[in-house]
């Protein structure tokens, strides 16, 4: 059986310039100036296209329909339990093998800075309820990549669609790892995980812990501390509860290019993935294979698990209403640290 082939397109505004692939409506290359003007790859991927159907890594990828980690990959709606792939030990990640990272996604508009894709999942699919429609548009702005998520079903099911993109700044081609990247998240609370990185149901103050990045903190200054949350990811891979109203939920600054990105969205929650399972694999876009954390994850959306804990917010979507996540990624440049995050 011949596979379908995978589509490249280009969109570009200003000095901002991005390839997406048709398989996972993917983000393969986004090209951003440093401080002196001149622009580089702040995004992971494959070289090889086919890669990307391989053991998937989410380079970049829209997942869902349940981003993040679904418990005993099973939850109850209306009275109904409803069984979901597992592919993360017991547990669904990214709702499970043939999520819509290694769907093909048809793109239905497109022009010099903006690209619209659409994938139908059918009911069932990985044991999810309702056939749904996603559709993701990206649109390269003056400062940066604007990404809308909607989706609609034709029976009550559960949506959570967040993007995972692997942000290296000083480069994919740098050889560096994130680990000297300074990261502040708007977040004084996280939800603690155990086995198989679930969350508890608990909630936990980010103050006098390595979660605390409430001010601008270098991503490897505690990563490898004594702490248990740490030791069960092997590093950040958690998700935390974002303060206030729809922000910039998140700045992550390197200094030696001086790029800054900004992150906004409207989501309850912001998973940060400190790229810890990255070493090895297929090579990058540059032709380097990827060291752990040479890239990471600030992944916004629903909390992990929400299916199964009525006391997070809700990620249940029901036929006439309309699932909407818009993501930005802003970029600027900075001289300082007081300059970053001034």
């Amino acid at each position: 059986m011949t596979e379908t082939p995978i589509e490249t397109i280009t969109i570009a505004h200003g000095p901002f310039r991005a390839e997406l692939i048709t398989l996972g409506a993917a983000l393969r290359v986004l090209e951003v100036p440093d401080r002196h003007g001149n622009p580089a790859n702040v995004v992971l991927g494959f070289a090889d296209l086919d890669d990307y159907r391989r053991t998937p890594r989410f380079y970049g990828a829209v997942t869902g329909r349940y981003a993040n980690r679904i418990g005993g990959a099973r939850f109850t709606l209306d009275g109904v339990e409803h069984r979901v792939t597992a592919n993360n030990g017991a547990n669904s990640l990214h709702s499970g093998p043939g999520g819509l990272d290694q769907q093909h996604w048809q793109v239905v508009a497109r022009n010099e800075s903006a690209a619209t894709f659409r994938h139908v999942s059918p009911a069932g699919h990985n044991g999810f309820p309702g056939t749904l429609a996603v559709e993701a548009r990206y649109t390269m702005e003056a400062d940066g990549l604007a990404i809308s998520l909607t989706a609609t079903t034709d029976a009550p099911t559960v949506v959570n669609l967040t993007h995972h993109a692997y942000f290296n700044l000083a480069g994919e081609a740098s050889g560096a790892t994130i680990l000297d990247h300074l990261l502040r998240i708007s977040s004084s609370r996280t939800t603690p995980v155990g086995p198989g990185l679930i969350p508890t149901g608990a909630f936990a103050e980010v103050t006098g812990t390595p979660f605390d990045f409430r001010v601008p903190r270098r991503v490897g200054e505690r990563i490898d501390a004594d702490d248990a949350q740490l030791r069960l990811g092997h590093g950040y891979d958690h998700n935390f509860v974002i303060d206030g109203a729809p922000r910039c939920a998140a700045t992550l600054f390197d200094p030696g290019s001086g790029r800054v990105l900004d992150l906004h969205s409207g989501e309850p929650g912001l998973q940060l993935y400190s790229g810890n399972h990255l070493a090895g694999g297929a090579p990058g876009t540059s032709g380097r294979v990827y060291a752990a954390r040479q890239g990471l994850c600030l992944e916004p959306q629903k909390y992990p698990d929400s299916p199964n804990r009525p006391e997070f917010p809700s990620a249940r979507l029901d036929p006439g209403e309309t699932y909407r996540h818009d993501i930005a990624f802003r970029f600027r440049t900075a001289e300082s640290v007081e300059q970053a995050f001034g």
